[in-house]
Protein backbone atom coordinates (compact mmCIF):
# COMPACT_ATOMS: atom_id res chain seq x y z
CA UNK A 1 0.00 0.00 0.00
CA UNK A 2 1.33 3.36 -0.73
CA UNK A 3 0.10 6.76 0.74
CA UNK A 4 0.89 10.20 -1.31
CA UNK A 5 0.85 12.36 1.06
CA UNK A 6 -1.03 16.23 0.90
CA UNK A 7 1.00 17.89 -1.78
CA UNK A 8 0.49 21.35 -1.39
CA UNK A 9 2.30 20.83 2.31
CA UNK A 10 4.74 18.26 1.37
CA UNK A 11 5.61 18.04 -2.33
CA UNK A 12 4.86 15.09 -4.16
CA UNK A 13 6.25 11.87 -1.59
CA UNK A 14 5.54 8.52 -1.75
CA UNK A 15 5.97 6.30 1.89
CA UNK A 16 5.95 2.49 1.68
CA UNK A 17 4.01 0.74 4.57
CA UNK A 18 5.22 -2.62 5.67
CA UNK A 19 2.83 -5.32 4.96
CA UNK A 20 2.39 -6.29 8.86
CA UNK A 21 1.07 -2.29 9.82
CA UNK A 22 -2.31 -1.84 8.55
CA UNK A 23 -3.99 1.22 6.66
CA UNK A 24 -5.82 1.77 10.19
CA UNK A 25 -2.49 1.84 12.31
CA UNK A 26 -0.11 3.57 9.74
CA UNK A 27 -2.94 6.18 9.37
CA UNK A 28 -3.60 6.91 13.10
CA UNK A 29 0.57 7.18 13.31
CA UNK A 30 0.91 9.68 10.82
CA UNK A 31 -2.51 11.40 12.61
CA UNK A 32 -0.22 11.60 15.86
CA UNK A 33 2.80 12.75 14.68
CA UNK A 34 1.80 15.78 12.64
CA UNK A 35 1.54 19.06 14.60
CA UNK A 36 -0.63 19.98 11.69
CA UNK A 37 -3.06 17.27 11.38
CA UNK A 38 -4.77 17.97 7.96
CA UNK A 39 -1.84 18.36 6.44
CA UNK A 40 -1.54 14.73 5.58
CA UNK A 41 -5.21 13.83 5.03
CA UNK A 42 -5.43 12.47 1.64
CA UNK A 43 -8.15 11.73 -0.50
CA UNK A 44 -9.42 8.42 0.37
CA UNK A 45 -8.84 7.18 -3.49
CA UNK A 46 -5.52 8.26 -3.29
CA UNK A 47 -4.92 5.21 -1.42
CA UNK A 48 -4.46 1.99 -3.46
CA UNK A 49 -3.14 -1.90 -3.43
CA UNK A 50 -3.62 -2.29 0.06
CA UNK A 51 -5.08 -6.02 0.64
CA UNK A 52 -7.47 -4.78 3.84
CA UNK A 53 -8.50 -1.35 1.89
CA UNK A 54 -11.64 -2.06 -0.37
CA UNK A 55 -13.00 1.63 -1.61
CA UNK A 56 -15.81 1.35 1.21
CA UNK A 57 -13.85 0.73 3.87
CA UNK A 58 -11.10 3.54 2.58
CA UNK A 59 -14.02 6.09 2.36
CA UNK A 60 -15.12 5.25 6.10
CA UNK A 61 -11.30 5.60 7.13
CA UNK A 62 -10.78 8.86 5.60
CA UNK A 63 -13.91 9.86 7.16
CA UNK A 64 -12.75 8.96 10.43
CA UNK A 65 -9.79 10.33 10.30
CA UNK A 66 -11.12 13.51 9.41
CA UNK A 67 -13.72 13.68 12.35
CA UNK A 68 -10.72 13.23 14.50
CA UNK A 69 -8.88 16.04 12.62
CA UNK A 70 -12.02 18.30 13.54
CA UNK A 71 -11.98 17.20 16.96
CA UNK A 72 -9.38 15.81 19.09
CA UNK A 73 -11.08 15.27 22.13
CA UNK A 74 -12.76 12.23 20.30
CA UNK A 75 -9.77 10.68 19.11
CA UNK A 76 -10.37 6.87 19.41
CA UNK A 77 -9.13 3.46 17.74
CA UNK A 78 -11.37 1.93 15.62
CA UNK A 79 -12.86 -0.67 17.73
CA UNK A 80 -16.28 0.16 16.69
CA UNK A 81 -17.93 1.22 13.59
CA UNK A 82 -20.86 3.26 15.26
CA UNK A 83 -19.15 6.80 15.17
CA UNK A 84 -20.69 10.09 15.61
CA UNK A 85 -20.31 13.65 14.49
CA UNK A 86 -20.16 15.96 16.81
CA UNK A 87 -18.99 18.90 14.22
CA UNK A 88 -20.28 21.50 15.73
CA UNK A 89 -19.53 20.74 19.15
CA UNK A 90 -16.20 20.31 17.77
CA UNK A 91 -15.18 23.58 15.90
CA UNK A 92 -16.27 25.08 19.62
CA UNK A 93 -14.12 23.22 21.30
CA UNK A 94 -11.43 23.62 18.69
CA UNK A 95 -12.05 27.51 19.15
CA UNK A 96 -11.07 27.36 22.93
CA UNK A 97 -8.26 24.94 22.48
CA UNK A 98 -6.48 27.62 20.18
CA UNK A 99 -7.61 30.58 22.77
CA UNK A 100 -6.02 28.58 25.61
CA UNK A 101 -2.90 27.69 23.31
CA UNK A 102 -0.76 30.18 25.10
CA UNK A 103 0.93 28.61 28.20
CA UNK A 104 0.22 32.27 29.79
CA UNK A 105 -3.76 31.82 29.45
CA UNK A 106 -3.81 29.10 32.47
CA UNK A 107 -1.89 32.05 34.95
CA UNK A 108 -4.23 33.71 37.77
CA UNK A 109 -4.99 37.12 36.20
CA UNK A 110 -5.89 39.67 39.22
CA UNK A 111 -9.23 41.17 38.54
CA UNK A 112 -10.73 38.87 35.88
CA UNK A 113 -14.27 38.52 35.68
CA UNK A 114 -16.05 36.03 33.66
CA UNK A 115 -19.06 37.09 32.15
CA UNK A 116 -22.22 35.29 32.64
CA UNK A 117 -22.89 34.33 28.76
CA UNK A 118 -18.97 32.43 28.36
CA UNK A 119 -20.12 30.63 31.83
CA UNK A 120 -23.27 29.54 30.35
CA UNK A 121 -21.57 28.58 27.18
CA UNK A 122 -18.38 26.86 29.59
CA UNK A 123 -21.24 24.96 31.26
CA UNK A 124 -23.23 23.58 28.07
CA UNK A 125 -20.04 22.10 26.39
CA UNK A 126 -19.23 20.62 30.19
CA UNK A 127 -22.83 19.11 30.10
CA UNK A 128 -22.56 17.84 26.60
CA UNK A 129 -19.02 16.26 27.38
CA UNK A 130 -20.27 14.66 30.28
CA UNK A 131 -23.67 13.37 27.93
CA UNK A 132 -21.51 11.65 25.46
CA UNK A 133 -18.98 9.97 27.53
CA UNK A 134 -22.02 8.43 29.09
CA UNK A 135 -22.93 7.06 25.86
CA UNK A 136 -19.81 6.16 24.97
CA UNK A 137 -19.06 4.01 27.81
CA UNK A 138 -22.66 2.32 26.83
CA UNK A 139 -21.18 1.64 23.31
CA UNK A 140 -18.41 -0.04 24.64
CA UNK A 141 -20.43 -2.13 27.48
CA UNK A 142 -22.57 -2.82 24.67
CA UNK A 143 -26.45 -1.98 25.73
CA UNK A 144 -28.48 -5.64 26.02
CA UNK A 145 -30.84 -6.60 28.57
CA UNK A 146 -28.83 -6.02 31.78
CA UNK A 147 -27.16 -2.58 30.32
CA UNK A 148 -30.34 -1.22 29.81
CA UNK A 149 -31.10 -2.01 32.97
CA UNK A 150 -28.21 -0.91 34.71
CA UNK A 151 -29.23 2.87 32.35
CA UNK A 152 -32.68 3.19 33.96
CA UNK A 153 -30.82 3.06 37.49
CA UNK A 154 -28.26 5.39 36.41
CA UNK A 155 -31.08 7.36 35.05
CA UNK A 156 -33.21 6.71 38.64
CA UNK A 157 -30.09 6.99 41.18
CA UNK A 158 -28.99 10.46 39.21
CA UNK A 159 -32.47 11.72 39.71
CA UNK A 160 -32.80 11.10 43.10
CA UNK A 161 -29.34 12.56 43.76
CA UNK A 162 -30.06 15.93 41.57
CA UNK A 163 -30.72 18.19 44.18
CA UNK A 164 -27.03 17.59 45.72
CA UNK A 165 -25.52 17.69 41.85
CA UNK A 166 -27.09 20.95 40.83
CA UNK A 167 -25.57 23.14 44.11
CA UNK A 168 -22.66 21.60 43.42
CA UNK A 169 -22.29 22.01 39.70
CA UNK A 170 -23.36 25.97 40.26
CA UNK A 171 -20.47 26.40 42.34
CA UNK A 172 -18.25 24.77 39.84
CA UNK A 173 -19.51 26.45 36.83
CA UNK A 174 -19.73 29.87 38.52
CA UNK A 175 -17.85 30.23 41.40
CA UNK A 176 -15.22 32.84 41.65
CA UNK A 177 -12.86 30.08 44.11
CA UNK A 178 -12.99 27.78 40.57
CA UNK A 179 -10.26 27.64 37.63
CA UNK A 180 -11.83 25.40 35.31
CA UNK A 181 -9.47 23.60 32.54
CA UNK A 182 -6.12 25.14 33.14
CA UNK A 183 -3.98 23.85 30.52
CA UNK A 184 -1.11 21.50 31.72
CA UNK A 185 0.25 19.71 28.40
CA UNK A 186 -0.62 19.07 24.51
CA UNK A 187 -2.51 16.52 24.32
CA UNK A 188 -6.51 16.37 24.67
CA UNK A 189 -8.10 16.27 28.07
CA UNK A 190 -5.01 17.77 29.34
CA UNK A 191 -6.62 20.14 31.12
CA UNK A 192 -7.23 20.15 35.39
CA UNK A 193 -9.29 22.18 37.61
CA UNK A 194 -8.19 24.57 40.86
CA UNK A 195 -10.87 24.58 43.96
CA UNK A 196 -9.19 27.71 45.74
CA UNK A 197 -9.72 28.86 49.21
CA UNK A 198 -11.19 32.37 49.95
CA UNK A 199 -8.30 33.05 52.29
CA UNK A 200 -5.25 33.69 50.66
CA UNK A 201 -2.96 35.20 53.24
CA UNK A 202 -0.43 33.11 53.28
CA UNK A 203 0.46 29.45 50.87
CA UNK A 204 -1.83 26.45 51.44
CA UNK A 205 -1.56 22.82 51.43
CA UNK A 206 -2.21 21.06 48.19
CA UNK A 207 -4.51 18.06 47.48
CA UNK A 208 -3.93 16.48 43.28
CA UNK A 209 -6.54 14.52 43.01
CA UNK A 210 -7.27 12.04 39.99
CA UNK A 211 -10.61 11.16 39.53
CA UNK A 212 -12.48 7.17 38.73
CA UNK A 213 -14.47 6.38 36.04
CA UNK A 214 -13.63 2.33 34.89
CA UNK A 215 -11.00 3.87 33.01
CA UNK A 216 -13.45 4.92 30.33
CA UNK A 217 -15.69 7.99 31.98
CA UNK A 218 -13.30 9.14 34.13
CA UNK A 219 -13.50 13.32 34.35
CA UNK A 220 -12.33 16.24 36.48
CA UNK A 221 -15.48 17.81 37.14
CA UNK A 222 -16.26 14.46 39.49
CA UNK A 223 -14.12 16.13 42.44
CA UNK A 224 -15.93 19.41 42.24
CA UNK A 225 -17.58 18.27 45.85
CA UNK A 226 -14.11 17.08 47.14
CA UNK A 227 -12.67 20.02 46.11
CA UNK A 228 -15.59 22.80 47.31
CA UNK A 229 -15.29 20.68 50.68
CA UNK A 230 -11.89 20.65 51.20
CA UNK A 231 -11.42 24.57 49.78
CA UNK A 232 -13.53 25.43 52.33
CA UNK A 233 -10.92 24.52 55.40
CA UNK A 234 -8.22 26.25 53.48
CA UNK A 235 -6.57 23.67 51.18
CA UNK A 236 -6.53 23.66 47.12
CA UNK A 237 -7.58 21.11 45.51
CA UNK A 238 -6.17 20.11 41.72
CA UNK A 239 -8.31 17.79 40.31
CA UNK A 240 -6.73 15.90 36.84
CA UNK A 241 -8.06 15.45 33.68
CA UNK A 242 -6.80 12.24 31.62
CA UNK A 243 -7.68 10.43 28.30
CA UNK A 244 -9.98 7.44 28.96
CA UNK A 245 -10.31 4.68 26.77
CA UNK A 246 -11.18 4.42 24.19
CA UNK A 247 -9.12 7.67 23.56
CA UNK A 248 -6.45 6.64 25.12
CA UNK A 249 -4.80 3.15 26.89
CA UNK A 250 -3.81 3.14 30.26
CA UNK A 251 -0.17 4.35 29.49
CA UNK A 252 -1.78 7.06 28.01
CA UNK A 253 -3.78 7.30 31.48
CA UNK A 254 -0.58 7.26 33.64
CA UNK A 255 1.74 9.72 31.42
CA UNK A 256 -1.39 12.10 31.59
CA UNK A 257 -1.51 12.07 35.49
CA UNK A 258 2.12 12.22 35.85
CA UNK A 259 2.88 15.22 33.17
CA UNK A 260 -0.54 17.26 35.54
CA UNK A 261 1.29 16.04 38.80
CA UNK A 262 3.89 17.37 37.26
CA UNK A 263 2.46 20.84 36.54
CA UNK A 264 1.12 21.17 39.91
CA UNK A 265 4.11 20.69 41.60
CA UNK A 266 6.23 23.16 39.31
CA UNK A 267 3.59 26.07 39.22
CA UNK A 268 1.01 25.64 42.35
CA UNK A 269 3.17 28.39 44.19
CA UNK A 270 1.08 31.04 41.40
CA UNK A 271 -2.02 30.29 42.71
CA UNK A 272 -1.14 30.63 46.61
CA UNK A 273 -0.30 26.72 47.02
CA UNK A 274 2.91 25.63 48.99
CA UNK A 275 5.11 23.59 46.82
CA UNK A 276 6.34 21.68 50.20
CA UNK A 277 3.19 20.52 51.28
CA UNK A 278 1.65 18.40 48.23
CA UNK A 279 -0.58 15.24 48.64
CA UNK A 280 -1.80 12.48 45.98
CA UNK A 281 -5.15 11.50 46.16
CA UNK A 282 -7.15 8.71 43.56
CA UNK A 283 -10.58 7.56 43.53
CA UNK A 284 -11.66 3.84 41.99
CA UNK A 285 -9.32 4.18 38.73
CA UNK A 286 -7.78 7.22 39.56
CA UNK A 287 -6.45 5.83 42.36
CA UNK A 288 -5.19 2.82 40.06
CA UNK A 289 -3.45 5.35 37.42
CA UNK A 290 -2.11 7.57 40.06
CA UNK A 291 -0.63 4.72 42.09
CA UNK A 292 1.14 3.37 39.00
CA UNK A 293 2.13 7.33 38.17
CA UNK A 294 3.66 7.34 41.62
CA UNK A 295 5.34 4.59 41.13
CA UNK A 296 6.81 5.04 37.10
CA UNK A 297 8.44 8.05 38.68
CA UNK A 298 10.24 6.66 41.53
CA UNK A 299 11.85 3.94 39.56
CA UNK A 300 12.48 6.68 36.21
CA UNK A 301 14.51 9.12 39.37
CA UNK A 302 16.51 5.86 40.38
CA UNK A 303 17.64 4.60 37.24
CA UNK A 304 17.80 7.85 35.28
CA UNK A 305 17.95 10.67 37.86
CA UNK A 306 21.16 10.90 37.95
CA UNK A 307 21.92 11.47 34.06
CA UNK A 308 18.90 12.98 32.95
CA UNK A 309 16.52 16.05 34.30
CA UNK A 310 12.94 15.02 35.58
CA UNK A 311 10.00 17.50 36.05
CA UNK A 312 8.74 16.27 39.23
CA UNK A 313 10.08 14.40 42.25
CA UNK A 314 8.41 11.62 44.58
CA UNK A 315 9.67 13.04 47.06
CA UNK A 316 7.43 16.60 46.47
CA UNK A 317 4.78 13.99 47.23
CA UNK A 318 4.21 13.96 51.07
CA UNK A 319 1.23 11.51 51.35
CA UNK A 320 -0.78 9.49 49.19
CA UNK A 321 -4.34 8.50 49.43
CA UNK A 322 -5.82 5.93 47.97
CA UNK A 323 -9.86 5.93 48.16
CA UNK A 324 -11.57 2.38 46.96
CA UNK A 325 -8.75 1.53 44.50
CA UNK A 326 -7.30 -1.49 42.69
CA UNK A 327 -3.80 -2.12 42.24
CA UNK A 328 -3.67 -5.92 41.54
CA UNK A 329 -4.93 -6.00 37.95
CA UNK A 330 -4.94 -10.01 37.78
CA UNK A 331 -7.22 -10.51 40.80
CA UNK A 332 -9.27 -8.01 39.17
CA UNK A 333 -10.05 -9.18 35.58
CA UNK A 334 -12.80 -11.83 36.75
CA UNK A 335 -14.32 -9.93 38.58
CA UNK A 336 -14.36 -7.07 36.53
CA UNK A 337 -16.24 -9.04 33.92
CA UNK A 338 -18.84 -10.55 36.32
CA UNK A 339 -19.66 -6.81 37.03
CA UNK A 340 -19.92 -6.01 33.54
CA UNK A 341 -16.42 -4.67 32.30
CA UNK A 342 -15.66 -7.38 29.99
CA UNK A 343 -12.63 -9.31 29.72
CA UNK A 344 -11.89 -8.45 26.03
CA UNK A 345 -12.24 -4.18 26.80
CA UNK A 346 -10.48 -4.28 30.12
CA UNK A 347 -7.61 -5.79 28.10
CA UNK A 348 -7.90 -3.15 25.68
CA UNK A 349 -7.50 -0.37 27.92
CA UNK A 350 -4.50 -2.47 30.16
CA UNK A 351 -2.94 -2.63 26.47
CA UNK A 352 -3.56 -6.73 26.66
CA UNK A 353 -3.17 -9.48 28.98
CA UNK A 354 0.91 -8.92 28.97
CA UNK A 355 0.73 -5.71 30.02
CA UNK A 356 -1.51 -6.52 33.36
CA UNK A 357 1.40 -7.11 35.75
CA UNK A 358 3.26 -4.17 34.35
CA UNK A 359 0.41 -1.71 35.63
CA UNK A 360 -0.27 -3.58 38.75
CA UNK A 361 1.44 -1.36 41.51
CA UNK A 362 0.88 -4.04 43.97
CA UNK A 363 2.96 -6.82 42.18
CA UNK A 364 5.45 -4.33 40.42
CA UNK A 365 6.69 -3.31 43.50
CA UNK A 366 7.80 -7.09 45.10
CA UNK A 367 9.98 -7.06 42.26
CA UNK A 368 13.50 -6.71 43.57
CA UNK A 369 15.31 -5.21 41.09
CA UNK A 370 13.36 -2.15 41.45
CA UNK A 371 13.98 -2.21 45.74
CA UNK A 372 15.61 0.89 45.65
CA UNK A 373 13.09 2.87 43.94
CA UNK A 374 10.03 1.72 46.43
CA UNK A 375 12.29 2.78 49.17
CA UNK A 376 11.33 6.54 48.21
CA UNK A 377 7.36 6.09 48.19
CA UNK A 378 6.24 8.59 50.23
CA UNK A 379 3.48 6.99 53.22
CA UNK A 380 0.75 5.52 51.48
CA UNK A 381 -2.76 5.67 53.05
CA UNK A 382 -5.70 3.42 51.66
CA UNK A 383 -9.34 3.54 52.12
CA UNK A 384 -12.24 1.35 51.14
CA UNK A 385 -15.46 0.20 52.40
CA UNK A 386 -16.28 -3.02 53.56
CA UNK A 387 -19.26 -3.08 51.46
CA UNK A 388 -17.72 -2.30 47.79
CA UNK A 389 -18.75 -4.27 45.67
CA UNK A 390 -17.53 -2.83 42.47
CA UNK A 391 -13.77 -3.43 43.60
CA UNK A 392 -13.38 -5.55 47.20
CA UNK A 393 -11.85 -3.85 49.70
CA UNK A 394 -9.60 -7.30 49.48
CA UNK A 395 -7.91 -4.76 47.09
CA UNK A 396 -6.43 -2.59 48.92
CA UNK A 397 -5.45 -4.90 51.62
CA UNK A 398 -3.41 -7.35 50.04
CA UNK A 399 -1.68 -3.92 48.19
CA UNK A 400 -1.08 -2.57 52.07
CA UNK A 401 0.57 -5.78 53.03
CA UNK A 402 2.33 -5.83 49.90
CA UNK A 403 4.03 -2.15 50.61
CA UNK A 404 4.37 -2.79 54.48
CA UNK A 405 6.50 -6.46 53.44
CA UNK A 406 8.61 -4.14 50.91
CA UNK A 407 9.62 -1.33 53.51
CA UNK A 408 6.65 1.39 52.55
CA UNK A 409 4.93 3.43 55.10
CA UNK A 410 1.11 2.41 54.62
CA UNK A 411 -1.95 2.30 56.33
CA UNK A 412 -5.20 0.72 55.26
CA UNK A 413 -8.51 2.35 56.78
CA UNK A 414 -11.65 0.10 56.26
CA UNK A 415 -14.83 1.73 57.07
CA UNK A 416 -17.65 -0.92 57.76
CA UNK A 417 -20.78 -1.19 55.60
CA UNK A 418 -19.32 1.49 53.30
CA UNK A 419 -19.91 0.82 49.54
CA UNK A 420 -17.92 2.18 46.26
CA UNK A 421 -20.21 4.96 46.16
CA UNK A 422 -21.01 6.20 50.07
CA UNK A 423 -17.47 7.33 50.81
CA UNK A 424 -16.63 9.90 47.76
CA UNK A 425 -20.46 10.69 47.21
CA UNK A 426 -23.09 9.93 49.51
CA UNK A 427 -21.67 10.95 52.85
CA UNK A 428 -20.12 13.82 51.42
CA UNK A 429 -23.66 14.84 49.69
CA UNK A 430 -25.14 14.01 53.24
CA UNK A 431 -23.48 16.62 55.16
CA UNK A 432 -22.57 16.93 58.83
CA UNK A 433 -19.45 14.69 60.37
CA UNK A 434 -17.65 12.56 57.49
CA UNK A 435 -15.28 10.40 59.33
CA UNK A 436 -13.04 10.22 56.34
CA UNK A 437 -12.97 13.55 55.43
CA UNK A 438 -12.22 13.76 59.20
CA UNK A 439 -8.86 12.18 58.43
CA UNK A 440 -7.82 13.52 54.92
CA UNK A 441 -7.98 16.89 56.77
CA UNK A 442 -5.95 16.37 60.43
CA UNK A 443 -3.44 14.36 57.68
CA UNK A 444 -2.91 17.23 55.93
CA UNK A 445 -3.21 19.58 58.65
CA UNK A 446 -1.02 17.57 61.25
CA UNK A 447 1.72 20.12 62.64
CA UNK A 448 -0.42 23.58 61.87
CA UNK A 449 -1.84 23.96 65.04
CA UNK A 450 -3.63 27.12 64.06
CA UNK A 451 -5.23 25.14 60.96
CA UNK A 452 -6.01 22.17 63.07
CA UNK A 453 -7.88 24.61 66.03
CA UNK A 454 -9.87 26.29 62.77
CA UNK A 455 -10.73 22.69 61.70
CA UNK A 456 -12.24 21.80 64.96
CA UNK A 457 -14.13 24.94 65.30
CA UNK A 458 -15.58 24.55 61.97
CA UNK A 459 -19.19 24.04 61.58
CA UNK A 460 -20.51 21.26 60.35
CA UNK A 461 -20.90 20.75 56.77
CA UNK A 462 -24.60 21.53 54.98
CA UNK A 463 -26.56 18.60 53.55
CA UNK A 464 -26.99 18.75 49.86
CA UNK A 465 -29.72 15.72 49.67
CA UNK A 466 -32.53 14.24 51.55
CA UNK A 467 -32.00 11.39 53.70
CA UNK A 468 -34.86 9.08 52.01
CA UNK A 469 -33.14 10.69 48.57
CA UNK A 470 -29.80 9.12 49.66
CA UNK A 471 -31.17 5.99 50.97
CA UNK A 472 -33.02 5.06 47.90
CA UNK A 473 -30.76 5.90 45.63
CA UNK A 474 -28.28 3.62 47.67
CA UNK A 475 -30.39 0.76 46.96
CA UNK A 476 -30.74 1.40 43.38
CA UNK A 477 -27.15 2.10 42.68
CA UNK A 478 -25.91 0.39 39.55
CA UNK A 479 -22.18 0.61 40.61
Amino acid sequence: MRLRENKAMHGTSWIQIPSQITAVNFLRSKYQSHTDHTAFLPPYNSISGHPHCSLPSLRFLHSYLRSIVMNDVDTKPLLSSKLSNYTDAANSHQRRRRASANPSSGRPSPGRAQSFSRDFGHAAAETYLVTRLTFTLLRYLGVGYRWMTRLAALGCYALLLMPGFLQVAYYYFFSSQVRRSIVYGEQPRNRLDLYLPANSDEPKPVVIFVTGGAWIIGYKAWGSLLGQQLAERDIIVACIDYRNFPQGTISDMVKDASQGISFICNHIAEWGGDPNRIYLMGQSAGAHISACALLEQAINESEYGKRESISWSVSQIKTYFGLSGGYNLLNLVDHFHNRGLYRSIFLSIMEGEQSLQEFSPELKIQDSSIRDAVSHLPHFILFHGTSDYSIPADASITFVDALQRAGVQAKLVLFEGKTHTDLFLHDPLRGGKDELFDQLVAVIHAGDKEALSKDAMAPPRRRLVPEFLLQLARKISPF
